[in-house]
């Protein structure tokens, strides 16, 4: 999954549904977004973005937007989390990650618009996550945050992570947690394409 092509990222697009029924389509970003996801980063409150950049920034810097849509370059992933708002495709969330192949452990950031946090959209990328880690066959995933970010570390706590200190960084904290993803679940459309790989190179 590190080559993905433009045509080939809509297959990729999960379509979860909240505790409260509304849908949450996540996909990946595709350069068409960077005007679109730009806006979302600059929506933020200031604590939101401090506590996702890990520093004060009004926006993404225009070297990371690069980054986040290109989608693969690097094992390095971005996908948004959207709803249609008065008919409208909008950004509400958005995550971040990359697959140590080495040490088959995914790394991720995750941030939630303001106004959707509690809605459960942050468990419901997580668990998409986790799918997304175990079709590239990962046996781990962790991410760090800020001590100060008690938004993060109650959604981490309550979606099973452990927690320990942050190597050479005493203001963050560190999640982690082992993959274990039922194959017979198949909860995501990362994992269904994996699976069908797999078959056709069993062939």
């Amino acid at each position: 999954m590190t080559a993905l092509l433009l045509k080939d990222l809509p297959h990729y697009t999960d379509i979860l549904r909240l505790r409260n029924g509304a849908s949450l389509t996540v996909r990946f970003v595709q350069p068409c977004d960077t005007e679109a996801l730009q806006n979302y980063f600059r929506g933020l409150t200031a604590r939101s973005r401090y506590n996702r950049l890990l520093g004060a920034t009004s926006e993404l810097p225009l070297s990371v937007l690069s980054q986040f849509v290109r989608v693969g370059e690097g094992e390095g992933f971005s996908a948004v989390a959207t709803m249609k708002l008065d008919g409208v495709e909008t950004i509400v969330g958005e995550i971040r990650y990359a697959f140590d192949v080495a040490a088959s452990r995914l790394e991720f950031g995750i941030s939630i618009t303001d106004r959707w946090q509690g809605f459960g959209i942050g468990a419901a990328l997580l668990s998409n996550l986790e799918c997304r880690a175990a079709a590239l066959g990962a046996t781990e995933i962790t991410g760090d945050t800020l001590r100060s970010n008690d938004a993060m570390i109650r959604l981490a706590r309550k979606s099973g992570y452990a927690f320990m200190p942050t190597p050479g960084d005493w203001k963050l904290v560190r999640f982690e947690k082992p993959i274990a993803i039922a194959k017979a679940e198949i909860p995501c459309a990362s994992w269904r394409i994996a699976a069908q790989e797999a078959a056709m190179h069993a062939v």
